[in-house]
C-alpha cells in the first residue's frame, strides 16, 4: 500500500486544505492447512472493521487536513477520544507524512456533521483501520503542495527541494515556512490530485513510542471533560429515577416544595424521571432524595438473575452434529450481566431555546444524536449543533446519548441552560449493560482429529440503534451473509469466527427481546465466545493426551497466530514448574485483523483466596500476565502497550469479580464500591506486553483486541488450577459482598466521609 498513489482533492480555500478520496481493498480468505480444514467463515473474508470502511468510503473526501498561515496543521478528527489516545495517533500520522513537529499540529474533535454519513462512528476498534489512509494521504497531498508553491516561488525543480521541521529547503540555504506558503499552496477551485504515500522504510514518526499529546493535562487536571466546559448560565441538573429499569413518572407529588429548597431553580418531569437544576450538585442530590414521585412501570420488571437464564436456556439453537461413538465434549457456559459504566459518569450540556439547540457532550455516534435529539425537541436536525468532548472512558457506553437527550429535554422543558450529571448509581442501575448470555460448544473428535465444532450463543437483546444498525443497513447489499440477518446477527457473524481447523465450524447467535438497557459493551460478543471456545480447546487437548500448546500449534489456520503463540511460549516461559493451586493458562484471538496471544499464571491456593479485603470478594489472583501482540502495523507502540494492558485487566474483571446482579428488574449494584472491576488487589503484580514486528503496511484495530484472550486465558488458567473446568462466570458471581444501596430515592446521600467512603 505504502508506495501506490492514492487519490486526493486541495479544495477551495484561503489557505492550504486537502482531502483524500480513498477506495475499496481486497480482501481474501485465509487458507487452511490441518488434516481437516474449516471453511473459511465470514468474518475471515469480511469483517466488522471491513463493513466500517466500507460503509465510510464515500464521504471519506469530506474529511481533511488544513496548513494555516501560522504553519500549524488542523484537522477536525470524525472520532471520538475517550483516553484510547486517538488523537495523538492521528497526529503522528499528519507529522509523518507532512515532516512536521507534533507539537505543531492541533487535533480537535468534529461536531455531529450530517453529510459524513456513516463515517462519524467511533467503536469496534475501527478508528485507526478507518482513517489511516485518508489522514496520511492528505497529509502528503499538503506537503506536495507546499513543495510545488515554494518552486514557483523561487523558479527551481520540485526534486531540488526537501521538507523538516514545517520548512522547505532549498540550495543555498533558502528556507521557507510553511506558514508563509499556505496561501500560495491553496487552490481558488477544488482540484483532483494524487500523492505516493512515504515507504515505511522512510517513517521517523510512526512507529515510535510516543506519550500521548495529553498526558500532562490529564495528569495535571487541567484536561477539559463535558462538565468542566463553562456554558454561560448552564447550572447543575440532576435526575430523580424510578425504582425500575425505563420506569416513567407519573405523578410528581411535591414539587412546589422541592423548587422552594435552598438552591432549586427548576423541577421538570421528563421521560424517564424527574429533572431537578439547582446551583450546586449536592443541592441537586439533596432534592433527588426530598421528592415523592409515582412511578409507572418499566421495561424489565420482576425480572433476576434466574428468571433471565431461564429463558436463555429455553432459546437456544440445536446443535446439528451429533456425537459420534461419544467422541465428543459438549460444554455449557454461563456470563453474568457486567456493567457498561466508564469512569466518567453520563454527563451533557444543553442550551435550548425556542428555534434552536446547542449540545455539549462525549458522543461516539454524534449524527444519530443529532437527528435523535432534534426530532426529541421538534426541530429541523439544522437547529441543533452537537459538540463532541472528549471522554473519561467508554467501552461502548458513549455509542448512546442518553445523558445529551435528557439534558435536551430538561433544558426545553426549564427554558434554562442546565448541566446535567448522572450519578454513579444512576449509571449502574439505569445507564447500559453488557447482556447475560449462555455460550454452548459441542466438538466432536474421531481418529486424532477434531471432526466439528459447534457453538450456540444465546443471549439479552444487544442494543444496535446508535447507528452500527444503520450501517449495516446501508451496505447490507455488499455483505457476505445472508440479506435477511438481523443486525445482531451481522454484527456477530462480522466478529466472530474460529482459529482453529476443526472441520466443520459452526457459531450461531441467538437472541432474547428483554428491554434491558444493553450496549455494545467492549468487544461485544467475542469475550464471553471466545472464553467458551478455548476453555473447550484445553478439554480437547486433554483428551487427546497433549499439552495445550501444542495441541492449539497443530490445529491454528493462521501463521501470525502461530507466531504470537510461539513468542508467549518462550517469554513467558510456559510449562515452568508451579506449586500446587498455581497454574498458567493461554488463550488466542484474532479480530480486527490482528492477532494476538495471552499467557497468565494465577494464584488459587487458600491463602490468597481467603486473604480478607474490607468489602470485597478476593478469590484467586492473578500473578504474571503476558499479552503478545501483532497489530499489523504499530502506530504508536507505546500507546498500544497502553491498550493492551487495559484489555488484559478487562479480562481479569470478566473471569473473576465484575458482574451486576439483576433483583426484580434492577441491578443491585449502585456504585463502583460494590462493582469489582480489577482493584489493586487483584491486578498482576508482573505484566509484560510484548509487541511483535510489524507483519503489514495497515494498522489493525487493537482498542478491544485484548480482553477476550485475557478473560480466556485466566479461565484456562483457573480451570489448571483447580482441576475443574469453570462453567459460571465470573467466578465470584455467585457471592454478594455488600448491603445494596436503597432503591429509592435513586441516588445516595453526599458522602460527608469521603476519606472513607464514597459513592
Amino acid at each position: 500500500m505504502a508506495r501506490r498513489r492514492f487519490l486526493g482533492f486541495v479544495l477551495a480555500a484561503p489557505t492550504l486544505a486537502v482531502a483524500a478520496q480513498i477506495g475499496g481493498s481486497e480482501l481474501a480468505p485465509r487458507e487452511a492447512d490441518a488434516a481437516i480444514p474449516s471453511l473459511p467463515q465470514p468474518e475471515d473474508i469480511f469483517d466488522l472493521g471491513d463493513l466500517q470502511n466500507l460503509a465510510a468510503l464515500p464521504t471519506s473526501g469530506l474529511i481533511s487536513v488544513q496548513i494555516g498561515a501560522d504553519g500549524r496543521a488542523a484537522f477536525a478528527v470524525p472520532r471520538t477520544e475517550v483516553g484510547q489516545g486517538m488523537t495523538t495517533a492521528v497526529a503522528m500520522m499528519i507529522a509523518e507524512e507532512l515532516d512536521l513537529p507534533l507539537d505543531k499540529i492541533d487535533v480537535t474533535l468534529a461536531d455531529a456533521r450530517p453529510e459524513l454519513l456513516m463515517n462519524q462512528l467511533t467503536g469496534g476498534s475501527n478508528s485507526m483501520r478507518s482513517i489511516y489512509t485518508p489522514v496520511r494521504t492528505a497529509s502528503a497531498i499538503a506537503r506536495q503542495r507546499l513543495l510545488a508553491a515554494a518552486a514557483a516561488k523561487w523558479s527551481v525543480p520540485v526534486s531540488q527541494l526537501t521538507t523538516s521541521g514545517g520548512v522547505v529547503r532549498g540550495s543555498g540555504g533558502r528556507t521557507a515556512s510553511y506558514g508563509s506558503l499556505a496561501k500560495a499552496a491553496a487552490s481558488a477551485t477544488t482540484i483532483s490530485v494524487t500523492a505516493t504515500l512515504k515507504a515505511r522504510s522512510d517513517f521517523k514518526v510512526l512507529g515510535t513510542p510516543q506519550n500521548r499529546l495529553d498526558a500532562h493535562a490529564s495528569v495535571t487536571g487541567t484536561k477539559q471533560f463535558t462538565l468542566d466546559l463553562d456554558v454561560p448560565d448552564a447550572l447543575p441538573t440532576m435526575v430523580a429515577r424510578p425504582p425500575t429499569i425505563n420506569g416513567t413518572p407519573r405523578a410528581i407529588l411535591n414539587a412546589a416544595e422541592v423548587k422552594a429548597m435552598p438552591g432549586i431553580t427548576d423541577v421538570a418531569a421528563i421521560a424517564h424521571g424527574v429533572a431537578v437544576r439547582g446551583r450546586t450538585f449536592g443541592q441537586c442530590i439533596d432534592a433527588i432524595r426530598a421528592l415523592k414521585v409515582t412511578w409507572g412501570a418499566g421495561t424489565v420488571d420482576g425480572e433476576s438473575d434466574a428468571t433471565v437464564l431461564k429463558k436463555l436456556k429455553a432459546a437456544q439453537l440445536p446443535m446439528a452434529v451429533p456425537g459420534l461413538l461419544d467422541q465428543y465434549i459438549d460444554a455449557e457456559f454461563t456470563f453474568a450481566a457486567a456493567s457498561n459504566s466508564p469512569l466518567e459518569t453520563g454527563a451533557a450540556i444543553a442550551d435550548v431555546r425556542a428555534d434552536r439547540a446547542e449540545i455539549w457532550s462525549c458522543l461516539k455516534v454524534p449524527i444519530v444524536a443529532q437527528e435523535e435529539i432534534a426530532k426529541l425537541l421538534g426541530m429541523p436536525q439544522d437547529a441543533v449543533t452537537v459538540h463532541v468532548t472528549q471522554g473519561g472512558g467508554s467501552f461502548g457506553r458513549h455509542l448512546f446519548h442518553d445523558a445529551a437527550a435528557e439534558a435536551a429535554e430538561a433544558s426545553q422543558k426549564m427554558g434554562k441552560p442546565v448541566k446535567l450529571m448522572w450519578s454513579r448509581t444512576d449509571d449502574f442501575r439505569q445507564g447500559r449493560i453488557h447482556p447475560m448470555c449462555v455460550s454452548r460448544v459441542r466438538a466432536t473428535y474421531l481418529l486424532g482429529n477434531v471432526v466439528s465444532f459447534e457453538q450456540r450463543h444465546t443471549s439479552v437483546q444487544t442494543e444496535f440503534s446508535h447507528g452500527l444498525g444503520e450501517m449495516i443497513t446501508s451496505t447490507a447489499a455488499k455483505l457476505p451473509i445472508a440479506g435477511n440477518l438481523s443486525f445482531a446477527e451481522s454484527i456477530f457473524l462480522l466478529s466472530q469466527s474460529s482459529p482453529y481447523n476443526f472441520g466443520v465450524t459452526t457459531q450461531l447467535l441467538n437472541e432474547i427481546p428483554l428491554k434491558f438497557n444493553t450496549g455494545s459493551m467492549r468487544n461485544i460478543y467475542s469475550p464471553n465466545v471466545v472464553t467458551a471456545e478455548e476453555l473447550v480447546v484445553d478439554q480437547l487437548a486433554k483428551k487427546f493426551g497433549k499439552d495445550p500448546v501444542a495441541f492449539r500449534r497443530e490445529f491454528l489456520k493462521d501463521d501470525r497466530l502461530r507466531a504470537v503463540l510461539d513468542k508467549a511460549v518462550q517469554v513467558g516461559n510456559w510449562g515452568r514448574s508451579l506449586p500446587a493451586g498455581v497454574a498458567q493458562g493461554i488463550a488466542l484471538h484474532s479480530e480486527y485483523r490482528g492477532a494476538v496471544a495471552v499467557l497468565v499464571e494465577i494464584d488459587c491456593r487458600p491463602a490468597t483466596v481467603n486473604r480478607p479485603i474490607r468489602d470485597g470478594v478476593t478469590g484467586p489472583r492473578v500473578t504474571k500476565a503476558l499479552v503478545v501482540v501483532d497489530p499489523g502495523f504499530a502506530i504508536n507502540p507505546r500507546g498500544l502497550e497502553a491498550q493492551m494492558i487495559g484489555g488484559l485487566n478487562d479480562g481479569i474483571a470478566m473471569c473473576l469479580t465484575s458482574s451486576i446482579h439483576i433483583k426484580d428488574g434492577l441491578p443491585l449494584e449502585g456504585s463502583w464500591d460494590n462493582y469489582f472491576y480489577t482493584r489493586e488487589w487483584n491486578t498482576p503484580p508482573e505484566t509484560q506486553v510484548v509487541v511483535m514486528p510489524n507483519t503489514s503496511s495497515s494498522p489493525s484495530g487493537a482498542g478491544e483486541l485484548a480482553v477476550a484472550p485475557s478473560f480466556a486465558a485466566v479461565a484456562c488458567a483457573y480451570a489448571r488450577a483447580v482441576g475443574k473446568m469453570p462453567t459460571s462466570f465470573p467466578i465470584n458471581h455467585g457471592t454478594l459482598s455488600f448491603e445494596p444501596l436503597p432503591v429509592q430515592p435513586s441516588t445516595p446521600p453526599s458522602p460527608t466521609d469521603g476519606l472513607d467512603h464514597a459513592y
